[in-house]
């Protein structure tokens, strides 16, 4: 008996772990809780199902709930513009002139992005725009 309380802790405790991880807007923030939450009660039911004998319904259990852990924990891809940017889009987006030089370009990019970069508290869309400018402005 004292297998299935600590395997129940463990399970609580990683529960907790993905609680703390939340990083992202508030609907997607309450979809992780309940998905954690119920994926953790899922587990949790398939083991104590696993451990009196029922072994169908516990692998049943056991795969809803690590199916809901990875379906929980996907990160929603950033659409991606299908027109390029222009050359009016980018230099504001970046807040050059039109004369800029080079030099200026890079300049601005890597004072903007100082601040966009995902591990810098910025996001991805921001981050691949600020990319996209810089490289519409330099040709590449």
């Amino acid at each position: 008996m004292s297998l299935i309380w600590l395997v129940l802790a463990a399970i609580a405790v990683w529960t907790l772990v993905r609680l703390g991880r939340q990083s992202e807007g508030r609907r997607r923030g309450q979809w992780r809780v309940a998905a954690t939450l119920f994926s953790a009660v899922m587990l949790a039911g398939g083991v104590l199902l696993a451990v009196r004998g029922s072994w169908l319904p516990a692998a049943g259990l056991i795969g809803a709930g690590l199916w809901l852990t990875v379906a929980s924990r996907q990160r929603a891809v950033a659409s991606r513009r299908s027109e390029a940017l222009s050359e009016s889009e980018a230099r504001s987006i970046l807040g050059v002139p039109v004369d800029a030089s080079p030099e200026t370009i890079n300049t601005a990019w890597r004072r903007l992005m100082g601040r966009a970069h995902p591990d810098q508290g910025g996001t991805e869309g921001l981050a691949s725009r600020l990319n996209a400018a810089r490289d519409r402005l330099l040709k590449r």
